[in-house]
């Protein structure tokens, strides 16, 4: 019930793929994907954990792609033209 409080206050799920130069080799390019339950669009938990990595991570950042999924949406619906049986 924690998270679907967490997704009524606004929370969505976030994901970023961060993309960094290897610390043995920093002309090579290694992917991380990182996932969380975030609020958009400051993104607080993930601009932590950038902090966090420029910190003590000693790969240095690329860039990073941010993408973010509200779980609990509005409804889609559809008409349906027709409808039959099948016997």
């Amino acid at each position: 019930m924690a998270n679907l409080a967490v997704q009524l206050a606004g929370y969505r799920l976030t994901t970023a793929e961060i993309l960094y130069h290897m610390p043995d080799h920093p002309h090579l390019l290694q992917t991380f994907v990182w996932q969380f339950m975030d609020l958009a669009p400051r993104y607080p938990k993930l601009a932590d954990f950038l902090t966090f990595w420029d910190r003590n991570i000693d790969g240095k950042i690329h860039s990073v792609k941010v993408a973010g999924r509200q779980i609990i949406a509005p409804a889609e619906v559809r008409s349906i033209i027709h409808a039959g049986y099948i016997h």
